[in-house]
Formats: structure tokens, C-alpha cells, sequence
């Protein structure tokens, strides 16, 4: 399977998208003023402990308090502690104390950041975690001779070294096939650069940032290229200068799959990425079959809905439904990743009377899953053809990044009919009759309720002005949404 990297930049925005067999997978927006925090390093300061929830309210400096768990806080005393009781959270930290603390989920939505004092920090290989001297190996590495290939090399390298205070590492996945003088590049990068953190931390007074991850460019190089990637194009001149320098100090062995596109039409339109990014803005999805989605996102969960549409099948209904649900899967699997979905997620199959035709939707959902590096975990098919999934967020979803609540509708995607607005009107106009003394109405509203109102509804209007013994008048505002209107007394 052939990958590629799009790095497309403006003096705002970089965005990534990764490309797969040329279809757009994943992608990665990253905006000057809103960019991403996980994995900033932060000493703050304890703003609020609730016992109720064992928790506490961080103040790091953004514009909410960060969330910071119980089981969250690392204790000097049980650094290996792995049991299910939670510390009492005021035995822990108290209001107004200074606390080293790591983003670990962005603010989404109207809640603040996640915040841990487990601290890691990464590396293209490894990630260090300065508080423990366990050593581990991503679960996607599944050789078990290269796992322990692996943890052989580390232990050699961490037994030379006496100036790495606790030698607690995780090799990632990018680690299966490095040698060991890659490896020893890594901790000696990573001694360097907690060693600077540790001094910061140190010097700083409270609600300071400590250390900030890399911008989304060199991010990506670090911890998306992978076995598989065969080249990574941006298509700016100086966003390449400064990858090109990043590499060559840190990862080498990448140099080579880095070019600049200087072609004259936009990099994403030459990948068609701009319309894909346009169909995961939407709320139907179509299927090569006819079938399609329909993908709504809410603030408790996601919901995914398939159905059959224009696809009649070749032999009966249950094959009908079948194919149309394994097609499904692996649109849907794409989905998730491409608009960054998160939290719990429900997917709505239709309805398999077959169990084996169960069995196979799923095992295809699973397998198309494995592509996807964000943690998931999913549940049987129920007997209604429901799946729930939940899936590991970090970030805003596409839509929420990209995306706000509609003015008019206010996020509820739809809006009262003229007709309903004529009967509000209608209300709102004996309510100010019963209230005060006037010699006329003016109803100021929207074009389609003014048009309702002296056609479909002209008779009811009739018969209100002979009720009130007033006359109503009416005017268009243009720039009055269909809900909107002003009952004025003259």
C-alpha cells in the first residue's frame, strides 16, 4: 500500500493530508492562533479541588481551567501503583499549589483541557517518561523476536548511561527495524531535551508554559512517517528549508522521501483533497453502490447511519443489505479517520436477519479499523444492527475545527416553516393587544412569511384585524432569517 504525505501551507493555516493508494485518509489542520496543545508541558497552579468528582481545576493560563483527574497525578511513593483505588484527590494537591502538569486532550467544545502529571515527552522512536524506569513496546509491533530485539538494544544503551536519573521508555511503533545507533540518537536527543524542561521547570513561576510540542509540519514527520510512506510534498518553499533542517538533525533517514512541489495549481487540488475535505463536511455520504450515510455529530456522541438508497441489489434483499453494509464498513472506517470523530460513536447497519452476515460485517469493520491509529474499541452487532464504538480523542474533530453553529438555526440544522412563523405572529399580535392601546400593527419578517402571510394565510389576517378591530400591516426585511420577526405597535 503506497502512502503520501501533503503538506500544504499558508501564512495561517498548515494542514496535512495523508493519502493512501491516492484517497485522502487522514487530515491534519493546524491554525496559527488555535493551535493544538497536547503534549505542552505547563506549571501551573491548583485553582479548585472537588472531592465529589476526584478531581481538581488547573490554572495553566488558557482561557478555561484545565480538568486534572486523580488517577492522573503521579505519586512519588507508588510510582508502580496499578491498583483500582484512587487516591482521595485532597490528599493529593490543595488550592493554590504548583503543579507540573501535561496537556493530554485539546479544549473541545465548552470543556477545558485534560491535563496529567504523568509526564512523556516524544521522540521519532521513543517516548521518554521521566518518572519511571519501565521499558515498553507499541502493540503494534506484533513480531515478538523484534519486541524483544528491541527491548535487548534498550537495555544495553540505558546500562552505559548514568546520567539519565529513571530509564522509563516506550518504543514506538516507528521503532520496529531501527538499529541501535538510531535508537542511542533518541535517548541522547531526549536526555538533552528533558534536561531543559527539568531546568525550566525549576526557574518558572506558576501558569508558565514549560514546553510546547512541534508545529504540525515537523509533528508529522516525527510520528506519521512510517514503513509505507513513499513521499512527503509541501508546497512551501520555506516550510521546506525548515523541515529539511529539522530532519537532518533529528531523523536523517527521512531525508530522502521530502520534495518540494513547486507546480502553479494548489497541491490539494492536484490531490483532489479540497473536495474530499468539502464531502466530509457533509452530512450524506454516498456509496459506489447507490447506498450512503448519513453522518451527525452531537456533543454526547456521533451517530452513523446506513442505508441502502438507490441500490436495489441483483438477487433478493438480504444480499442487498449484506453488500450494502460491507461497503459500509470500510466507508465508514475512512469517516472516522478523515473527520476525526471521536468519543462514543453508534453506527446504525441495517438490519442482518442472517447471523453469519453479522459475523462478516463486523470482522470486514474490524479489519479496516487496524489502519487507523487512534484507539478503538468495538462492541458485537445488537439484533437491531447498532454497533457502539468508542475511539481515542485528542483533538477537535474536522468539523468543529473548520465549522460553527449555524446563525439561523443555532446548531439544530433546522428551522421553523413560514406557517409556524405566521402563527407566532399571530399570538405575538393579540398578546400586545391585550397589553396595550395602539391604533395599528406593523409586522416586520422575512420574505417567505410575508408571502404566506398575504396569500396562504390572508383570510386568518381578515379575520384578526375584524377580532381586534385594528389594521396589520406588513413589511419585508431582507435581512431577517425565516424566524426571525418584530411585531411593532404604531
Amino acid at each position: 500500500m503506497s502512502e503520501e504525505l501533503l503538506v500544504n501551507v499558508t501564512p495561517m493555516e498548515t494542514r496535512v493530508a495523508v493519502v493512501e493508494n491516492g484517497v485522502v485518509q487522514e487530515l491534519f489542520v493546524e491554525r496559527t492562533a488555535k493551535r493544538g496543545l497536547v503534549g505542552s508541558i505547563y506549571k501551573g497552579k491548583v485553582a479548585r479541588v472537588l472531592p465529589g468528582m476526584q478531581a481538581a481545576f488547573v490554572d495553566i493560563g488558557l482561557e478555561r481551567a484545565a480538568f486534572l483527574h486523580a488517577k492522573d497525578i503521579w505519586q512519588a511513593d507508588k510510582p508502580d501503583e496499578t491498583g483500582d483505588a484512587t487516591p482521595n484527590i485532597s490528599d493529593l494537591v490543595a488550592e493554590g499549589q504548583p503543579i507540573v502538569v501535561q496537556i493530554t486532550k485539546d479544549m473541545i467544545g465548552t470543556k477545558g483541557a485534560r491535563l496529567t502529571t504523568h509526564l512523556s515527552v516524544p521522540s521519532r522512536f521513543l517516548v521518554y517518561m521521566p518518572y519511571t524506569d519501565h521499558i515498553g513496546v507499541s502493540q503494534r509491533i506484533e513480531d515478538d523476536q523484534e519486541r524483544e530485539r528491541l527491548r535487548c538494544i534498550m537495555d544495553t544503551i540505558l546500562e552505559e548511561r548514568d546520567d539519565i536519573p529513571k530509564k522509563g521508555f516506550i518504543l514506538r511503533t516507528a521503532a520496529e527495524g531501527a538499529d541501535e545507533d538510531a535508537l542511542r540518537r533518541d535517548v541522547d536527543f531526549l536526555r538533552r531535551l528533558w534536561r531543559s524542561i527539568n531546568d525550566k521547570i525549576a526557574r518558572s513561576n506558576p501558569v508558565t508554559l514549560i514546553h510546547r510540542d512541534l508545529a504540525l509540519a515537523m509533528r508529522t514527520l516525527r510520528d506519521e512517517v512510517r514503513p509505507g510512506v513513499e513521499k512527503v510534498r509541501i508546497d512551501s518553499r520555506e516550510t521546506y528549508g525548515n523541515v529539511i533542517e529539522f530532519v537532518r538533525e533529528y531523523i536523517p533517514d527521512v531525508e530522502s522521501l521530502i520534495e518540494h512541489y513547486p507546480g502553479e495549481r494548489p497541491i490539494f487540488d492536484l490531490y483532489s483533497v479540497e473536495q474530499e475535505i468539502q464531502k466530509a463536511l457533509a452530512r450524506q455520504v454516498p456509496l459506489k453502490s447507490g447506498g450512503h450515510l448519513i453522518v451527525d455529530q452531537t456533543e454526547a456522541m456521533s451517530t452513523i447511519d446506513v442505508n441502502t438508497g438507490a441500490f436495489v441489489g441483483h438477487r433478493n434483499l438480504e444480499e442487498t443489505i449484506f453488500k450494502t453494509n460491507l461497503e459500509a464498513t470500510q466507508a465508514i472506517a475512512r469517516q472516522l479517520r478523515l473527520r476525526n470523530l471521536g468519543g462514543i460513536i453508534i453506527i446504525d447497519f441495517i438490519d442482518m436477519e442472517d447471523p453469519e452476515h453479522r459475523r462478516q460485517v463486523l470482522r470486514m469493520f474490524e479489519k479496516a479499523l487496524e489502519r487507523d491509529h487512534a484507539k478503538t474499541k468495538i462492541t458485537q452487532v445488537s439484533e437491531l444492527g447498532l454497533v457502539e464504538m468508542t475511539r481515542k480523542r485528542t483533538r477537535e474533530s474536522l468539523a468543529r475545527v473548520m465549522c460553527e453553529d449555524c446563525p439561523t438555526c443555532s446548531g439544530r440544522g433546522i428551522v421553523k416553516t413560514p406557517e409556524t412563523v405566521c402563527y407566532e405572529i399571530f399570538r405575538e399580535i393579540l398578546r400586545q393587544f391585550r397589553a396595550y392601546e395602539v391604533e395599528s400593527f406593523l409586522v416586520i419578517a422575512s420574505q417567505a412569511v410575508v408571502d404566506r402571510l398575504l396569500d396562504e394565510e390572508s383570510a386568518n389576517v381578515a379575520d384578526l384585524e375584524i377580532f381586534i378591530k385594528k389594521t396589520i400591516r406588513f413589511q419585508v426585511e431582507t435581512l431577517y432569517s425565516q424566524e426571525e420577526f418584530d411585531v411593532v405597535l404604531m
